[in-house]
């Protein structure tokens, strides 16, 4: 069933089923962004708001004629480049809000849409969370479904260790975007601990 014919009860269970997968993963995966003493028993669990429609969109992307490549730095110091492929313009509580939407510029086909909003450092991780679109899934006669119920922490809020891009200032929000995932509950991992 594609996602703009799924009932609200399936989605709400893809949401969730989505969710069990990503703490299962966290938790028992050797390869899961967290060192062995915070998976397993000692595992504290991931934190999300609860899934809400109405931070679910179906909207064009108006694409940019011509991409510009953007230099993002990263929580390392680092830099990456993407190319500024689109922007996308949302509604909430009757006040429009627009996102750029990168693509990596090694050729990828998905959409990254970085974002930091008016939860970010208090609820939600303060250097912004991530959405990935993918041409194939998110498409829905010509429009993109942008489900911020997917909104997720990039793997630097669980590992210092991990090199993250930061979110580009053109994607910071006034609003609140209460759907996705929120501050991870535990300490997260620093490599520089022993």
């Amino acid at each position: 069933m594609s996602d703009d014919t799924q009932t609200v009860d399936e989605w709400v269970e893809r949401i969730e089923q989505a969710r069990a997968e990503k703490e299962a993963y966290f938790r028992d995966s050797p390869r899961s962004p967290l060192p062995p003493a915070q998976r397993g028993e000692s595992f504290p669990g991931l934190a999300f708001y609860e899934p809400d429609p109405h931070y679910r969109f179906l909207v064009p992307l108006a694409e940019h004629e011509t991409k510009a490549e953007v230099t993002v730095e990263t929580t390392a110091d680092g830099e990456q480049t993407y190319l500024r492929w689109g922007e996308f313009t949302f509604e909430r509580d009757g006040e429009p809000f627009s996102l750029q939407a990168y693509r990596p510029s090694r050729g990828a086909d998905r959409l990254w849409v970085p974002f930091r909003d008016a939860t970010s450092g208090t609820e939600t991780y303060g250097a912004g969370r991530y959405l990935d679109l993918e041409d194939d899934s998110h498409r829905v006669d010509g429009e993109w479904l942008v489900d911020f119920n997917m909104a997720y922490n990039p793997t630097c809020a669980y590992n210092h260790a991990y090199e993250c891009p930061l979110i580009p200032p053109e994607n910071w929000l006034e609003v609140r975007i209460e759907a996705g995932e929120k501050e991870f509950p535990g300490e997260p991992a620093d490599p520089h601990d022993h």
